[in-house]
């Protein structure tokens, strides 16, 4: 009646045997209890009852042949639902069935059709970020690295709403898409941010369940994280953007659901937990600022106001070497950051690369003008040539000591580029003065170049120059003052120096007005406060 294993089996005899044994009165009882006891029983139990995979698998296939696959059915003709009728939970389950079985009916020839949409679409809307970079941000096409960072972002949100569709038991809404204009806007502008990030949700929005309301919802909130993110060096930034892209999924979410439903009663509120929890994800992109930074060799806002912090090793024994070449360098920064400002650029980077551009000249200090305090110009005693070589060889110094701190690229950039190509004039003139039947090697009194390619670059070079300049005039006045800039700027675009940076002449013609009132405020406060 009763199916054993073989330890069952085992277990059972042995206490049947001690119960029969206790119940016999039998004399010889105890002579059979050692006998059963050394007797080993085990060894003559055999398993008579044996699993059959076949019969099994027949079975279990009869049984589910028996199961209906559906529940309920649908005549021909008979109306599923109306427009304008709300969708429940089980008339979702019949429309569902019923693109199933389109689906089914189409085959793999529609199939192959829906999925020929998607590509034509995938592509149109590369094309349409290729154009937009072609158009308005050429630079970013020409460095890979840039070009390559945006491409992996998109291709990174795409693989992950991929990956969450595919989980029925996670919402969408939980993943963190306002991280994607974040990072974009860290490392680019905001006019980047929003074209990428825009196009981005597009792609994904023929993913997403509810592709109009999420485009919507997501292309609202990545706005406000964008323009919620001017001071990106406060970190108080980033926890007041978390929470205005919180209000903005809710607020808009709220919105769709009384247009499209026209009623309250049937809001789905645990969304609204979503998006809190989404609000929080999205704090993570502070950590993702730091790896991209270190991975791509990017600059953020950050890490350049720690860089212009003049307490920094580096900038302190500037300070106390060359203390000139110091006041130098927090006035170009003065003047180049106020320029940048008018023609649009990033204020910040040019301010850090200014402070940074001249540290080469801490090795030779007393051989620039700007720290010669004594009146002792060592250049009186060697040979305009030698004199040129020490002068020019203060941007190769200064790259090599950027290195050697591990200043990030965009920073040597600004060391490599302040003087482009140019020549050192005074020497080179003075050489072809003193010898004029030498035949004269342009190189020597060259600088090694190369030439700025950006706004900031080209707006360093032109501060660096005038403020240079502007500490030889003997009368400092509005006129000098304004003669000086023109000079100084025109010269620097008759050897066109800036012809692969992306600055105009209405730029150039803003940054000399920058420059000229600067330097009257400068001038009106040494009348003020003389020495």
């Amino acid at each position: 009646k009763s199916l054993y294993t073989p330890k069952n089996a085992y277990e059972y005899i042995r206490s049947a045997v001690q119960d029969d044994l206790q119940n016999n009165s039998d004399k010889k009882a105890g002579y059979y209890e050692n006998f059963l006891n050394k007797f080993e029983i085990d060894k003559y139990i055999e398993t008579n009852v044996h699993y059959n995979a076949d019969a099994t698998e027949r079975e279990r296939k009869s049984r589910l042949d028996e199961i209906s696959p559906s529940k309920g059915s649908v005549q021909e003709g008979e109306l599923i639902i109306s427009n304008g009728e709300i969708v429940t939970p089980e008339k979702y389950k019949i429309l569902q069935s019923l693109k199933i079985e389109y689906e089914k009916l189409q085959g793999n020839v529609g199939y192959r059709w829906v999925l020929m949409g998607k590509w034509i679409l995938l592509l149109v809307a590369m094309v349409l970020i290729y154009m937009f970079f072609f158009n308005f941000r050429r630079e970013v096409l020409r460095d890979l690295v840039k070009s390559s960072f945006i491409l992996f972002m998109i291709v990174l949100m795409v693989f992950t709403a991929t990956t969450i569709s595919k989980l029925n038991d996670v919402n969408f809404y939980i993943i963190p898409f306002t991280i994607l204009p974040i990072l974009i806007r860290t490392f680019y502008d905001e006019r980047v941010a929003v074209f990428v990030h825009v196009i981005t949700m597009l792609i994904i929005g023929f993913i997403a369940p509810n592709s109009y309301e999420f485009v919507v919802l997501n292309v609202m909130a990545g706005i406000v994280a964008i323009f919620s993110l001017t001071n990106l060096y406060r970190r108080s930034r980033f926890f007041l953007s978390g929470l205005l892209v919180v209000i903005t999924y809710c607020i808009t979410y709220f919105g769709i659901y009384v247009v499209q439903e026209g009623n309250l009663s049937n809001i789905d509120w645990d969304n609204f937990y979503i998006f809190l929890l989404n609000g929080v994800f999205t704090l993570i992109s502070f950590l993702l600022i730091y790896i991209f930074e270190k991975t791509f060799g990017f600059l953020s806002d950050t890490t350049l106001m720690e860089l212009s912090d003049t307490n920094q090793p580096l900038l302190r024994r500037m300070a106390e070497i060359a203390p000139g070449t110091f006041q130098h360098s927090l006035q170009v920064a003065n003047l180049s950051e106020e320029a940048i400002h008018k023609i649009g650029g990033n204020p910040l980077l040019i301010r850090t690369g200014a402070l940074y551009h001249d540290i080469g000249k801490m090795f030779d200090p007393i051989y620039f003008i700007e720290n010669q305090a004594t009146g002792i110009n060592p250049h009186d005693n060697i040979d305009f040539a030698e004199s040129a070589r020490i002068i020019i060889d203060h941007v190769i110094k200064g790259v090599d000591l950027a290195k050697k701190h591990k200043l990030p690229g965009p920073i040597i950039d600004f060391i490599r580029t302040h003087h482009g190509t140019t020549t050192v004039q005074y020497f080179y003139k003075s050489y072809i003065k003193k010898y004029p039947e030498k035949e004269i090697d342009l190189k020597q009194f060259m600088y090694p170049g190369p030439r700025p390619w950006t706004k900031e670059m080209a707006v360093l070079m032109m501060a660096d120059s005038v403020e240079a300049a502007s500490r030889s005039l003997k009368e400092f006045s509005l006129e000098t003052i304004s003669e000086l800039v023109e000079k100084i700027i025109s010269s620097q675009l008759n050897e066109s120096q800036f012809e692969e940076a992306a600055i105009t002449y209405k730029d150039i013609t803003m940054v000399k007005d920058v420059f000229k009132t600067k330097l009257k405020n400068i001038y009106h406060a040494r009348i003020s406060y003389p020495k």
